[in-house]
C-alpha cells in the first residue's frame, strides 16, 4: 500500500512499514506539500497539527484509510470522512497515560513553585524560606471530561490522596458507577468549578467546548485554585485567564495546549511567573510513541489483509 505519514511517529514503525509498503514521510509539512504528496496515497497517518481538511483529502481519490496516531480529531474534517465512508482508526490508549502523567507534573510544579525555585537558584538566590507551596494530598481534583485521559488523571489523583470529582457532557448512572469504581465521583460542572483546588481539562474541542473556561468560569473558582489544560487550547479563553491571574482570582495555571501553537507563537501568559507552558508534549514520551508505532503496524497489516 501507499502510505503518507505527515506527523512524527516512531521511526521503528516507519522502517518496518517500508519493508512491505511504499511510505512517504512529510513530517510537519505545510498543507500545500501534503496536498502534493497525498495524490496517489491509500493511507494517511497523522497526529495533531496538520489540517486534514476536505481539500487535502479530495486530492487523494484512492484514500482508503486514516490513522490518527492519538485521540483528538479536531484537525480532521469528520463530515468529509463520514460522507465518503473512509475508515478512521484512532490510537487513543497509549497517549492517555502520558498525558495524565504530564498533568501531574504540571500540578506538582505549580503547587511547589518549581519553575520559580529553579530560576532563582540559577541566579544564585537561595530562596528556601520564600518558596512555601502546597500538598496535593487531601485537595480536591476536579476533572472536566472523564474519558480515557480524564479518568486516568482521576485515578492518579486518588492514588495521591486527592478527592477526585468530575463532570461529563452526558452523565448517566452507568457512567457514574464506572467512575466510582475508579474512585471518581461524578457531579455537575458547577460543583467541579466551585470546589476544585486543581482543575484538569480533558475535553475534546468542539462548538460546545470552545472558550468553555472563560470569565464566568474563573469567577466561580477558588482564588487559590490551579488550572491545568491538557486538552485543546481553544477550550480556555486565554485573555480571560490572563485577567483572572493578574487579578489574583486564580493561583496559577499549567498549559500544554494553546490557542495559537507552532514556531513564532508567544502565549499571552508567557510573562507570568505562576504559569507553566509546555509545547503540546502530552503524549511525547519514548514509551508512548513506541506503543503507538506498534499499533500503526498492526492496523496497516490488518487492513492490507482485508
Amino acid at each position: 500500500m501507499k502510505i503518507l505519514i505527515v506527523s512524527p511517529v516512531s521511526m521503528h514503525a516507519v522502517e518496518r512499514l517500508r519493508e512491505d509498503h511504499d511510505v512517504i514521510c512529510a513530517f510537519n509539512a505545510p498543507n500545500d506539500e501534503i496536498m502534493e504528496k497525498i495524490v496517489d496515497r491509500d493511507v494517511l497517518v497523522f497526529r495533531s497539527g496538520p489540517d486534514i481538511n476536505a481539500e487535502v483529502m479530495k486530492r487523494a481519490p484512492s484514500l482508503r484509510l486514516l490513522i490518527r496516531a492519538g485521540s483528538g480529531i479536531d484537525n480532521l474534517d469528520v463530515d468529509y470522512v463520514r460522507e465518503h465512508d473512509i475508515p478512521l482508526r484512532r490510537i487513543e490508549g497509549p497517549g492517555a497515560r502520558a498525558v495524565a502523567e504530564l498533568g501531574f507534573a504540571l500540578m506538582l510544579a505549580l503547587a511547589r513553585r518549581i519553575r520559580t525555585a529553579d530560576q532563582t537558584l540559577r541566579q544564585g538566590k537561595w530562596a528556601k524560606h520564600e518558596l512555601t507551596g502546597y500538598l496535593l494530598a487531601n485537595k480536591t481534583l476536579g476533572i472536566f471530561g472523564c474519558g480515557n485521559i480524564g479518568s486516568q488523571v482521576g485515578e492518579l489523583g486518588v492514588a495521591w490522596g486527592m478527592k477526585a470529582i468530575g463532570c461529563v457532557e452526558h452523565p448517566s448512572e452507568q457512567r457514574a458507577s464506572a467512575l466510582a469504581e475508579r474512585g471518581i465521583r461524578l457531579t455537575d460542572s458547577e460543583e467541579v468549578l466551585a470546589t476544585s483546588d486543581f482543575l484538569s481539562l480533558n475535553l475534546p474541542l468542539s462548538d460546545s467546548t470552545r472558550n468553555l473556561i472563560g470569565k464566568q468560569a474563573f469567577e466561580r473558582m477558588k482564588p487559590s485554585a490551579f488550572l491545568v489544560n491538557l486538552a485543546r487550547g481553544g477550550i480556555v479563553d486565554e485573555q480571560a485567564l490572563l485577567s483572572a491571574l493578574n487579578d489574583n482570582k486564580l493561583a496559577g495555571a499549567g498549559l500544554d495546549v494553546h490557542a495559537a501553537e507552532g514556531d513564532g507563537k508567544v502565549s499571552p501568559l508567557a510573562g507570568l511567573e505562576n504559569v507553566i507552558l509546555t509545547p503540546h508534549i502530552g503524549a511525547g514520551t519514548v514509551d508512548t510513541q513506541y506503543q503507538i508505532g506498534e499499533q500503526i503496524l498492526e492496523i496497516v497489516a490488518e487492513f492490507a489483509q482485508a
